[in-house]
């Protein structure tokens, strides 16, 4: 194999890289969508499979949740939804184990899953204020004026 032949490898290496396309991940993608019958159901299970690349679609009435598996965008399959005319938003629950804080005010929804919170950034703290302070101290073993009766 002389230097033709290396260059020659080397060209045919480089052209079949181009040609190989990049092959899109599967990905899951959950929506929040408001649905009141079977009929609402169907009507988005059928928008929601027509979402090019999508292989599953799984329709949940009682959590008013759906969700598509496939080679689909986030963006499309959102677009796709609110075709319907119904209230769509990303799915926005995780389960309260995967939060630093699951009671903040943020998190806490009433009407999520049992065992979800709604999914909010790390930087939403439970923030004391000084009245907190004053009530803790108030019980302390390390103040002398604490109160006696505990």
């Amino acid at each position: 194999m002389g230097v033709e032949g290396t260059l020659e490898y080397i060209s045919d290496l480089l052209s079949s890289m181009k040609k190989k396309k990049k092959k899109k991940q599967t990905q899951t993608v959950a929506l929040k969508i408001r649905m009141d019958c079977e009929g609402c159901a169907r009507k988005v299970k059928k928008v929601l499979s027509g979402v090019k690349g999508a292989k599953y679609v799984d329709v949940d009435l009682k959590q008013q949740k759906a969700t598509v598996t496939g080679n689909v965008e986030p963006k499309k399959v959102l677009a796709a939804a609110q075709t319907t005319k119904k209230k769509v938003e990303l799915w926005p629950y995780v389960p309260y184990n995967l939060v630093a804080n699951p009671y903040v005010a943020q998190a806490y929804d009433k009407k999520a899953p049992p065992n979800h919170v709604r999914k909010v950034p790390d930087t939403a703290n439970i923030t004391e204020t000084t009245v907190d302070d004053r009530y803790s101290n108030m019980f302390s073993d390390e103040n002398p004026n604490a109160c006696s009766i505990m």
